[in-house]
C-alpha cells in the first residue's frame, strides 16, 4: 500500500472517528470517551507520519514559503493546540476511561466549557484543514481507492512488480 493510501486511509479514520466522537448522544458516553482515547492515538501516527512536513516547514517557517504551506502550517498549528484542548478537557471530565484506569481525578466543571469550545473549534479547524489539501485528497482518492476498484471490477488485475531479472 503506498503512503499516501496509506496517509489518506488514517486521515479518514481520524476524521470519521471525530464525527462519531463528537456526538455523545448518537453514541453513549462510554464510546465517547474510548473514541476519544483513540482518536488520541490516531493523531499521533497521524504527526509521526508527517514530521518530516512539520520539521521542515518549521524550519523554514519565517523564510521565504509559498503561500499556501505557511496557511497550511498556521492551520495545522491551530488544528493541534484543538485537538490537544478538547483531549485533555475529555479527559479532565471523563466518567468512564480515568476510572477504569484507576485514576481518580476531582471533576472541576470549568473543563466542560473548554471541552465543548475546543471541540467545536476543532470541527471548524478540520474542515479548513480539509479544505486546504482538498486537491491532494481528491487525487490520492482517485488514485488510491476507485482506480484500483474499478480496475478490479473490470477484471484488470493489480500491476504487479516487474520480474527481477537473475543472471547466472
Amino acid at each position: 500500500m503506498s503512503m499516501n493510501r496509506t496517509n489518506l486511509l488514517i486521515d479518514l479514520a481520524i476524521f470519521g472517528v471525530f464525527l462519531v466522537a463528537a456526538n455523545p448522544n448518537l453514541t453513549g458516553l462510554a464510546v465517547h470517551e474510548w473514541l476519544g482515547v483513540a482518536f488520541a492515538g490516531a493523531l499521533i501516527v497521524h504527526l509521526l507520519m508527517h514530521w518530516r512536513w512539520i520539521t521542515t516547514l518549521t524550519l523554514q517557517f519565517f523564510r521565504q514559503l509559498w503561500h499556501d504551506s505557511r496557511l497550511q502550517y498556521v492551520v495545522d498549528g491551530l488544528l493541534f493546540i484543538s485537538f490537544t484542548a478538547v483531549i485533555m478537557s475529555g479527559l479532565m471530565i471523563s466518567r468512564i476511561v480515568l476510572p477504569f484506569l484507576g485514576i481518580v481525578m476531582t471533576r472541576n466543571p470549568a473543563w466542560l466549557p473548554l471541552h465543548d469550545l475546543s471541540a467545536n473549534a476543532t470541527l471548524v479547524l478540520m474542515a479548513v484543514h480539509t479544505a486546504l489539501h482538498w486537491d491532494w485528497s481528491v487525487k490520492t482518492f482517485k488514485r488510491g481507492l476507485i482506480e484500483p476498484l474499478a480496475g478490479l471490477l473490470h477484471g484488470k488485475r493489480l500491476a504487479a512488480p516487474a520480474p527481477v531479472k537473475v543472471e547466472k
